[in-house]
């Protein structure tokens, strides 16, 4: 069976790659691995939703969901210093990466542990949550993440997802108005959709 980047532990032989990315005016310098995610840069979709993010008007953590090596989470640790950022993936390969780069980067204001979407979250008053959702997980995996993501979030607590078009942009665009109303398309570039969606 091949593996996926959702695969729990990838059989893929390792083979790490270092290299140095800079979004949002932040540079840093990352660790990946085959059987991971997007392992030879940050790819398009995460870099847009980093780029595009605000910053929660209201307190509290900010989780990222399926962080993968860490490209959302700790750029956005970096950015938010202030900040309490959580960081889940069910892939134990992209954990270690996700660990050992915000240790090579000097950020602190993380917690990075395995998670199968919520399953070991217990944390129900989220700032915001981000994701990039895993697409090839299947539409359940993806809807699961907006259902579980409402009931996570604090009072006026935001989810931001990126999506492409052709990926399920407008059927996501519709599960999120289901789930929580009105649901803001912050930006569009590429094919993608950045998605905001705000708990009333």
């Amino acid at each position: 069976m091949t593996d996926h980047y959702y695969t729990e532990n990838p059989n893929t032989p390792s083979n790490p790659v270092h290299w140095q990315a800079s979004i949002k005016g932040i540079s840093l310098y990352f660790k990946t691995d085959r059987g991971v995610f997007s392992k030879n840069n940050v790819d398009f979709g995460s870099r847009l939703l980093i780029e595009t993010f605000e910053k929660p008007v209201i307190p509290g953590p900010i989780l990222d969901i399926g962080c993968g090596w860490g490209a959302i989470g700790l750029t956005l640790a970096k950015w938010m210093p202030e900040r309490e950022i959580h960081m889940v993936d069910i892939n134990e390969r992209a954990i270690d990466l996700a660990k050992d780069n915000a240790e090579r980067n000097g950020i602190n204001n993380v917690e990075i542990f395995k998670s199968d979407i919520f399953e070991n979250i217990h944390e129900s008053q989220y700032a915001a949550i981000v994701t990039n959702p895993p697409i090839r997980a299947g539409k359940s995996v993806v809807h699961s993440i907006f259902e579980n993501s409402y009931s996570h979030l604090s009072e006026h607590g935001e989810l931001w997802v990126v999506i492409q078009k052709k990926q399920g942009a407008p059927s996501a665009k519709k599960k999120l108005e289901e789930l929580f109303g009105t649901v803001e398309v912050v930006k569009k570039e590429k094919g993608y959709y950045i998605l905001r969606a705000k708990k009333i």
